[in-house]
């Protein structure tokens, strides 16, 4: 199989994709044909079956992985696939990570950095909650794969994953250069601020908010997940504890921002910075990335400034 970023006109598409949509619809002359995008990590293609009742069509629906098979043209100056034999496939004949948007880091890699991280934290109590998270199979399995959000930044992915640990390296730098700052507990925070999005948010391929995340949201999910770990560990302070969720609560630093605390330890306040900026960043990076020929890419509602490429 070829993936979407390498296919070109002349060329034959064979293989599995990700059937992003599907819409039945006609021509002009009122001939019904069927228009979808295929999807796989590189990108989206356009393609259409023009003829849906042949048998070498099998049946399938919008969020399918389908075989497919067909050619590549070029209409109207745009890539287009023309396909003529679809198969739906059935659960174990596709990577999943194969096909929808991912992080450009390796996972194992990045992970291998969070497991380092942990394991420089001295404080045995707040070592022993990371490793009761982090070192669970089942969770690790989930936050590697796990979007940091549906939409707006990181949202891919591994996308937790990456965000997390560039916040949790960007706190561990803030403390050596700020005493004042109590390292064991920043990082710790750091490393766990989004562990609500793995229940806020739903699976590939849906990306979604699920009822858990609509009604309570990941900060409120976090928060609670981590007091319900920490009563498990024997002797696990409470005064830590309580300082370490209210980290998690605050670390959008303002109410309007969905954070039911404001920073009132300075860790917190850290946290909120190292948060907002590797965001921030994240969504200058993919709006850069996206127009690479423009010099102005326009007015970015989050960011809320007008955003153009650095020249030299």
């Amino acid at each position: 199989m070829r993936y979407i970023k390498d296919l070109t006109e002349g060329n034959r598409i064979q293989g599995i994709y990700y059937c992003k949509s599907k819409n039945i619809t006609e021509t002009k002359a009122g001939k019904v044909y069927e228009h979808l995008f295929l999807q796989d990590k590189t990108g989206v293609l356009d393609a259409k079956v023009w003829e849906p009742n042949s048998p070498a069509i099998h049946e399938y629906e919008e969020g399918d992985f389908i075989e497919v098979s067909g050619d590549v043209i070029i209409y109207g100056g745009f890539r287009q696939a023309r396909i003529n034999r679809i198969r739906k496939c059935e659960e174990g004949e596709y990577d999943i990570m194969e096909y929808m948007p991912s992080s450009p880091y390796d996972i194992e890699e990045m992970f291998k950095k969070v497991l380092d991280l942990i394991d420089s934290v001295k404080d045995v109590y707040l070592k022993a909650l990371l490793d009761s998270f982090f070192k669970d199979e089942g969770f690790a399995a989930t936050f590697k794969k796990s979007s940091a959000a549906k939409s707006v930044h990181h949202a891919f992915m591994g996308g937790l994953l990456q965000h997390s640990l560039s916040v949790a390296q960007n706190c561990d730098y803030f403390c050596t250069h700020y005493p004042i700052l109590k390292r064991d507990l920043l990082v710790t925070a750091a490393l766990l601020h989004d562990i609500g999005k793995i229940r806020e948010l739903s699976d590939f391929p849906e990306n979604d908010y699920t009822d858990e995340g609509q009604l309570l949201g990941h900060i409120v999910i976090g928060s609670e997940w981590i007091g319900q770990k920490a009563d498990e560990i024997e002797g696990f302070p409470k005064i830590l504890k309580t300082q370490l969720q209210h980290c998690i609560l605050a670390h959008h630093g303002e109410l309007e921002y969905g954070s039911p605390k404001k920073p009132a330890l300075v860790e917190a306040m850290v946290l909120n910075m190292a948060d907002n900026i590797d965001a921030k960043i994240e969504i200058f990076s993919e709006n850069l990335e996206a127009e690479p020929q423009k010099e102005w890419i326009g007015f970015n509602k989050i960011l809320d400034s007008n955003i153009r490429h650095t020249t030299v």
